[in-house]
């Protein structure tokens, strides 16, 4: 069979995301457990995979220097869906994997991506000791201590992460809402990591250091079927404080909101739609915004955010934009920004 027909039925449902982004606003699936209010998380056993869940990710960004003050962006990620409610041994697993690894500069943005299925040792996720791997990618540890390494053919990085903080929970305890008709998943994040390493580039290897923000979260219909992708944003002030804020895009124009503040010590103060605004200031060559005013009136928040490389486009299977940024106004600062259901 040739290899591209191969691995169009294997990742199938992967390829099926790019309509409506990754299928997330249709109906979670039979058998599929929905996420419901009260939960009480575990650890380490949360850390791992739930696949009774239909869609999962361990999500690891990185703001970062080198010696001259040069800045650079890191992106990890390891994403599961499934076909059924259910784990099997072999490649009659319905468990589907895929990884994203990128790094970007002011003037490149390296790209690679993985595809695995579950079942067959290519991929997954051990909650203790915890390990999250794809082929010879890789982010295991303690969550107090960890490594990660990634490769491409055009570049590479091995990365120590170092927790300065405690996890933070969005939402209602981690129950985080994403519209109005209810769909929500279970979402919670390590931004206080301490990153150090080396970025192994065209040009050479770089050693940098910086922070680096690391989500997890998982549910089974993650939009509603009027939604078609989301602008997610994690911002670094040089305060010590930290917002996480979301608007996810509805057909009608209008949007959903959602924002996480984050005190230097990890306490949190969760704020419902409309608390948080982001309207796009301009657009690159693609019509994909890259600056941004945000607003938080409650904390005195009116920032721009500036892509530090405007065409950190992922030309991955499920493509979207995402790249450092920096953060001016009443607060100042670095950060991250993804944007998907852009064309």
């Amino acid at each position: 069979m040739n290899v591209r027909v191969l691995l169009a039925l294997i990742f199938l449902p992967i390829g099926a995301w790019a309509q409506g982004f990754a299928g997330l606003g249709t109906m979670a699936g039979k058998g599929f457990t929905e996420p419901q209010p009260g939960k009480m998380f575990r650890f380490p056993e949360d850390h791992g995979a739930h696949p009774d869940y239909r869609i999962e990710w361990w999500y690891l960004t990185a703001n970062l220097t080198d010696a001259e003050g040069t800045p650079y962006g890191l992106q990890w990620t390891l994403f599961r869906t499934a076909m059924a409610p259910e784990e099997s041994d072999g490649w009659a697993s319905p468990q589907l994997w895929m990884g994203h690894a990128a790094v970007t500069t002011e003037t490149k943005h390296f790209v690679t991506e993985r595809l695995a299925r579950g079942g067959t040792g290519q991929a997954g996720v051990i909650a203790a000791p915890f390990s999250a791997w794809i082929d010879d990618w890789a982010l295991e540890g303690d969550w107090q201590t960890m490594q990660m390494t990634a490769s491409a053919p055009d570049f590479a990085y091995d990365m120590t992460l170092t927790a300065q903080g405690p996890l933070v929970f969005h939402g209602d305890n981690g129950f985080s809402v994403k519209s109005n008709s209810g769909q929500a998943s279970y979402y919670y994040s390590q931004p206080f990591f301490a990153i150090e390493g080396e970025l192994h580039l065209p040009s050479g290897t770089v050693a940098v250091t910086g922070n680096a923000w690391l989500d997890r979260e998982w549910s089974s219909q993650l939009l509603s079927g009027d939604q078609t992708g989301w602008d997610w944003f994690s911002l670094s002030f040089d305060s010590g404080d930290k917002l996480m804020g979301s608007r996810l895009q509805q057909t009608d124009g209008a949007d959903f909101t959602a924002a996480t503040w984050i005190t230097p010590d990890g306490q949190t103060t969760a704020f419902p739609d409309g608390a948080f605004n982001a309207t796009p200031l301009s657009a690159n060559d693609a019509d994909v915004p890259v600056v941004w005013r945000v607003t938080l009136p409650q904390r005195e928040v009116d920032v721009t955010v500036a892509a530090i490389n405007e065409d950190a486009w992922m030309t991955t299977s499920v493509p979207y934009w995402e790249g450092p940024v920096t953060v001016s106004g009443t607060h100042t600062g670095i950060g991250y920004l993804e944007m998907t259901g852009y064309d």
